[in-house]
């Protein structure tokens, strides 16, 4: 009751408080939330699904195929200048396995056109991966890969990031911060050299959430409870 109340009362507040807020309980809105994938879609899928949500009754499926072809993401191109935080809940039906995916997938125009900052896994853990030099965070060594957390599977997970004008980066998991997923001028991340080898400061022009697996890897994924917006947003 109190986490609906919070998402209407983010719903009221103005564009550059609120800027989106999408538990799916009207249905999918198609134009508003119009699927995405890049160059070619073989055997992904996106749906409204009244099977499972966290809370009330809908949430957005997306099943996601192998390779790079079998990947679809839906999302939404309403995101705010200057700091932007994304907050889902969501579920995979399996955990990671080794091999790298995306299951958030941002068009990223300061690493250059179709260029896009990913969220996925590798290694078995959470990362971020930059397209335009393959650079990830954590680095994938021992010591960064156990500064990272996993991604429990069939239940629902509080994942929210920031994305500042500055180049930070913040993450967290159930409201814990991912020491592995935090790069920002003044914060020590030994574990962040690949990353912040580049100069480069995320500016992003959409959130899309789905699936993209570059081997093999299939999965699905379900999101509920999405708020996109200027200040961090918290899992209640």
């Amino acid at each position: 009751m109190f986490r609906t109340a919070a998402l209407a009362a983010l719903a009221l507040l103005p564009l550059s408080l609120g800027q989106v807020t999408e538990g799916f309980e009207n249905g999918w809105d198609k134009s508003a939330w119009p699927t995405y994938a890049p160059d070619c879609s073989q055997g992904g899928s996106v749906s409204l699904d009244t099977s499972t949500a966290h809370s009330g009754k809908n949430s957005i499926k997306v099943a996601g195929a192998g390779g790079y072809c079998g990947h679809i993401f839906v999302g939404t191109s309403k995101v705010p200048s200057g700091d932007v935080y994304v907050r889902t809940w969501l579920k995979a039906s399996k955990t990671f396995t080794d091999s790298h995916v995306t299951f958030i997938t941002m068009p990223d125009s300061a690493q250059g056109s179709k260029k896009h900052l990913r969220i996925g896994g590798q290694s078995k853990i959470l990362m971020y991966n930059r397209e335009s030099d393959d650079a990830t965070l954590p680095d994938l060594s021992p010591q960064g890969i156990a500064t990272s957390k996993a991604l429990p599977a069939n239940t629902w997970q509080c994942f929210e990031y920031h994305l500042g004008p500055d180049g930070s980066i913040e993450t967290w998991l159930n409201d814990s911060v991912v020491a592995g997923l935090t790069s920002k001028p003044g914060v020590s991340n030994p574990n962040a050299a690949q990353w912040q080898r580049s100069s480069i400061k995320p500016k992003i022009s959409a959130v899309y959430f789905g699936w993209e697996s570059y081997g093999g890897d299939a999965n699905t994924f379900w999101y509920d409870d999405i708020v996109i917006s200027s200040t961090r947003v918290g899992c209640t």
